[in-house]
């Protein structure tokens, strides 16, 4: 998947929140100012989309990397934007950013470690949050954002950008229309050979030596470390954030146990030994983290899901989805389904193409020219445009704080299983219950 490209063109369900109007015209007329809280490579995406439109002014950007402040001022220069003020010369430079009154949002794209009391503080300002995946690195962190945001009355989106990739949102259509019946089992994960990206020559961002950390560049520098000390589902959101929202995760239905299974490490070292030889101080480092995860979560409804992670070894880019219900099932990696009593020849896959046309959601339809260019092949504006207009509307975010706490906590939790020996572990109830009233609202129709 092309990791660089640029744009072209949560309230608590059961909360007493006031909802300002959300009409059209107020949407249109409503402008609103952010702030971005890390302005690296990933966050220079989000920066771009947002100089690209005509309703954010980015009034704020913080940054402790005089490399990337640069990059993203010249960015903003090139779009004829006014100079944001810049926040930088410590690490805690982004709280004196979270005291401009003024600011109605805060982006965070920063190293992982630092997203949860970013979050915490972001949502004690008063400001709506969007974060990067994930959303903490301990439990106790996924609670600690969570009870902020509460004790707040606050909202916070993470920016799981595959809920809208345009394959699996027509796949969520055709689930919505029941299409394969009831569901029973799902597949999805991070599949995706990260060697390019754990290791670089600490100068370009992909590939070129086998640093990592203090003499590695871009994520090489904080990302590489997780694989040294961790040994469970580093990634989980990609897989598990659209499949959670085909079975109502958190809207009456939840997750309520895990199981997890990792493989030797391999992987890394042997990138290592090739790219630098035997020799090299980094051949020597010893690497927590199974080549491939898998990990298997049991539904309070009844349905299962399987979850693989698999960074380390050379593999083409699959995140494996797999939708499976009483009436059919679809398989992203072959790209095909079957259908019973719909497909043309029994017991026989058939090419999906003509369905994800057919079904082809509402949002992709009126969109599809608006995200042309954008990231990731286009999911990267859909995610944006959605925090973007509830922070517009002062309403709801799509994918809620509940939501973003319970796919990142699967990353603690299949490590505490893995160390348990393999043992089942129970799965927390982050919305204390909300989850049996609270109604899914997300891609309900093609508004955002």
């Amino acid at each position: 998947m092309q990791r660089r490209s640029f744009v072209k063109n949560s309230v608590l369900a059961s909360a007493g929140f006031s909802i300002l109007p959300s009409s059209s015209l107020f949407a249109q007329q409503q402008k609103i100012k952010l702030g971005f809280i890390g302005v690296g490579l990933r966050g220079q995406d989000h920066l771009e989309m947002a100089l690209r439109r005509n309703d954010t002014d980015v009034i704020a950007i913080c940054d402790i990397d005089d490399r990337m402040l640069g990059m993203a001022s010249k960015k903003i220069k090139e779009f004829n934007k006014p100079a944001p003020k810049i926040f930088t010369g410590d690490p805690y430079a982004w709280r004196r950013m979270l005291e401009i009154k003024e600011l109605d949002a805060v982006l965070i794209a920063t190293p992982w470690e630092w997203h949860a009391p970013m979050c915490i503080e972001s949502l004690q300002a008063k400001k709506y949050v969007a974060t990067e995946v994930m959303l903490g690195i301990t439990l106790q962190d996924h609670w600690n954002v969570v009870k902020a945001c509460e004790e707040n009355n606050g909202n916070l989106m993470m920016l799981e950008n595959v809920c809208y990739r345009r394959d699996v949102m027509a796949i969520l259509n055709m689930v919505r229309q029941g299409m394969f019946g009831e569901l029973l089992h799902l597949q999805g994960g991070y599949q995706h050979d990260l060697r390019a990206v754990k290791f670089n020559d600490g100068k370009n961002p992909y590939g070129g030596g086998v640093e990592f950390g203090e003499k590695g560049f871009s994520e090489a520098r904080w990302r590489t470390n997780h694989s040294v000390y961790r040994n469970g589902d580093l990634y989980p959101t990609h897989g598990i954030g659209p499949v959670a929202e085909m079975l109502n995760i958190n809207k009456g239905n939840r997750f309520i146990s895990l199981s997890s299974f990792a493989t030797k490490s391999r992987g890394l070292h042997n990138y290592i030994v090739e790219k630098g030889g035997a020799n090299h101080p980094n051949a020597s480092v010893q690497f927590a983290l199974g080549d491939i995860v898998t990990t298997n979560i049991k539904c309070f409804n009844g349905e299962t899901i399987l979850l693989q992670h698999d960074t380390n070894l050379p593999r083409p880019y699959s995140l494996g989805f797999r939708v499976q219900g009483t009436k059919g099932i679809w398989m992203d990696v072959n790209k095909s389904l079957y259908i019973e009593g719909v497909s043309k020849t029994n017991d026989q896959w058939e090419d999906a193409a003509p369905y994800l046309k057919q079904y082809d959601h509402p949002l992709w339809k009126k969109y599809s020219s608006s995200a042309e260019g954008a990231g990731h092949g286009g999911m990267d504006f859909f995610v944006f445009q959605a925090f973007v207009e509830s922070v517009k509307r002062r309403t709801k975010t799509p994918m809620d704080i509940y939501d973003a706490a319970a796919w990142s906590a699967i990353t603690p939790l299949s490590e505490q299983s893995i160390e348990l020996g393999n043992q089942t572990v129970d799965f927390p109830d982050f919305s204390g219950g909300r989850w049996m009233q609270t109604k899914n609202i997300f891609a309900m129709n093609d508004e955002y």
